[in-house]
């Protein structure tokens, strides 16, 4: 769909709030104890594939911005791999590399689903526009799950595996389960969501005309 920049302006706007006011709502980041579960990645998501991937990126960067405020002002056991303000176990600061776990993934969340989706597109020749929108709407999540946890173990294995009381052999077990029990329902869901609201937003925003430029 060819919009104008004023009409992709206002949808970046109109996502840009959501995932702030997703952000500071209990639905947003839901507290689990050791970790926060998030439903931010699927405005993200459907904003990647509506916009492109470059407002995708700036709407994932904005999730990264939401993730380092609660990981900093509500913590939890594993905030410090978010938030560099959070002291890391057994040291008495924060580490600077926790800005590549909290930004890194969440910005990659606002291209990777754009780049499925067209190139499915491209694949079926603009059939199946509802399973591609889903795997799109699944990998989008997969990218977020995958490239946050995998972080974790390359960059804070040692600190992750104090806190979780384990050696630091047993840490990428713990990663793969949480991968499977959170990251596998949350795809299931950014998948059936993705499909059904961006059908419905790009036949709602077909009709809306484009300002002139």
């Amino acid at each position: 769909m060819k919009w104008n920049r004023t009409k992709k302006l206002v949808v970046f706007a109109m996502f840009g709030a959501v995932i702030f006011l997703l952000a500071f709502t209990p639905i947003g980041f839901i507290q689990l104890g050791f970790i926060k579960a998030t439903i931010i990645h699927i405005p993200v998501i459907i904003g990647s594939i509506l916009l492109g991937p470059a407002m995708g990126a700036g709407l994932g960067f904005f999730f990264g911005v939401t993730s380092l405020i609660s990981n900093t002002m509500t913590p939890v056991v594993s905030s410090f791999v978010f938030s560099p303000f959070i002291p890391v176990p057994g040291t008495t600061g924060g580490s600077a590399l926790s800005l590549l776990v909290c930004f890194v993934p969440r910005i990659l969340v606002g291209i990777t689903p754009w780049l499925i989706y067209r190139g499915l597109q491209r694949l079926t020749k603009n059939r199946f526009q509802t399973a591609a929108l889903a795997v799109a709407g699944v990998g989008g999540a997969m990218t977020n799950t995958l490239f946050v946890m995998h972080l974790i173990y390359f960059l804070f294995q040692d600190a992750y595996a104090t806190v979780q009381g384990v050696t630091a052999q047993a840490v990428y077990g713990i990663i793969s389960s949480i991968i499977v029990a959170n990251g596998l329902p949350e795809a299931l869901v950014a998948g059936i969501l993705t499909a059904a609201i961006c059908k419905a937003l790009l036949a709602a925003l077909k009709k809306i005309p484009s300002a002139a430029h």
